[in-house]
């Protein structure tokens, strides 16, 4: 009996990505849960990202999945599901952004100026914990883009759409944005200056 007991719950906690999504489909509370559970820690830190604070991080998380349970009927099974539930996340804090000027009351559209970082010294080392941390140092203009493009794999002309700007703004933010990073970077002693160009990261 014990046995039979153990054997039936293992079933309930192995619910599969599928039986998920049907039971999703149904509106059924447990596989909300269940889908809730196994996706919140990772779409967490997508919205922290891109977040003020911890605070506005967990209310865009909340409207995510609010949209996930209301529009998971739209799921073709195209592609990765957590890549589905991912876009409705980076999409729903960029709305929430915009919803309380958060993004465009700081997006500096200055042109950025002729500083060239080499791009793996930036994108390898991106998903590192203090490297997340110190993205959110920048304003939230070039955080905004630099996390669309070099994290979550959009492009100038999808973010310029995405963020109601031009697509050369997009370049201009992504390009300060890499550079300012890369002066904190080096500060915090994450990673080393090249020599020579020491003095034009410090300037920055």
């Amino acid at each position: 009996m014990n046995v039979l007991i153990l054997k039936e719950e293992n079933e309930c906690n192995c619910m599969t990505e599928q039986s998920i999504i049907a039971g999703c489909l149904h509106n059924d509370a447990a596989s909300q849960k269940e889908l809730y559970n196994k996706y919140s820690p990772k779409m967490l830190s997508v919205s922290y990202r891109f977040a003020h604070n911890r605070e506005d991080a967990e209310d865009m998380l909340q409207e995510g999945f609010i949209k996930v349970f209301t529009q998971i009927h739209t799921f073709q099974n195209k592609g990765s599901f957590e890549g589905w539930i991912r876009r409705i996340m980076v999409h729903t804090s960029i709305n929430f952004l915009k919803k309380y000027k958060k993004f465009t009351e700081s997006l500096d559209l200055t042109s950025a100026e002729n500083l060239e970082v080499k791009e793996e010294s930036i994108a390898s080392i991106m998903q590192s914990k203090q490297v997340v941390e110190c993205i959110r140092l920048l304003p939230i203009g070039y955080k905004t883009v630099l996390n669309l493009f070099a994290i979550e794999g959009y492009s100038h002309r999808e973010i310029s759409i995405l963020l109601d700007i031009e697509e050369s703004t997009s370049r201009s933010q992504y390009t300060r944005a890499k550079n300012m990073l890369s002066n904190i970077l080096i500060k915090k002693r994450i990673i080393e200056a090249p020599k020579e160009k020491f003095e034009l990261l410090s300037v920055i």
